[in-house]
């Protein structure tokens, strides 16, 4: 099975326009949504409703968003920071800012890299091509990348 995609996210909104956009990008990471950073440790550490591994299993990336009520982002970032077991999560912060002072905060706290909601096929593809060890790429979208590439050169 492909790297589960964890995604921390307050906003169906937002939800569902990463879902499209990880579509759209031909990701094969099946993707399991919590809404909010505590049910993100609960689902980190498989406690509660999250404590059978087989309907949710460990996830390889998290999407992380920073501004969520209760427990935001950094909190997360900082909880995970002082969990030796998950040192090999792949965090990936989305925010509607891109302030310099949270971007440089989120890479302190260990995230790989930060997108800009909403996020875009484009976005996500990115990440897979220079990510590879964490995303899996459908192959019939390659094929569909590549085909239209050459029909927009002919």
């Amino acid at each position: 099975m492909p790297t589960p995609i964890l995604l921390v996210e307050d906003s169906d909104e937002d939800i569902l326009l990463s879902r499209n956009s990880l579509q759209r990008a031909g990701i094969a990471n099946p993707v399991f949504v919590v809404k909010s950073g505590d049910r993100a440790l609960a689902y980190l550490q498989g406690e509660g409703d999250y404590a059978d591994r087989e309907r949710f299993p460990f996830p390889g990336i998290m999407l992380l968003d920073l501004k969520m009520p209760r427990m935001n982002g950094f909190q997360v970032l900082e909880w995970r920071k002082s969990q030796p077991n998950l040192r090999d999560l792949f965090v990936v912060v989305l925010s509607h800012h891109d302030e310099i002072r949270d971007v440089s905060r989120a890479y302190s706290l260990g995230a790989r890299t930060f997108l800009i909601k909403p996020c875009s096929a484009a976005d996500f593809r990115n990440l897979a091509v220079n990510f590879p060890d964490h995303w899996q790429l459908l192959h019939n979208a390659k094929d569909e990348d590549s085909k239209r590439l050459v029909q927009a050169h002919h």
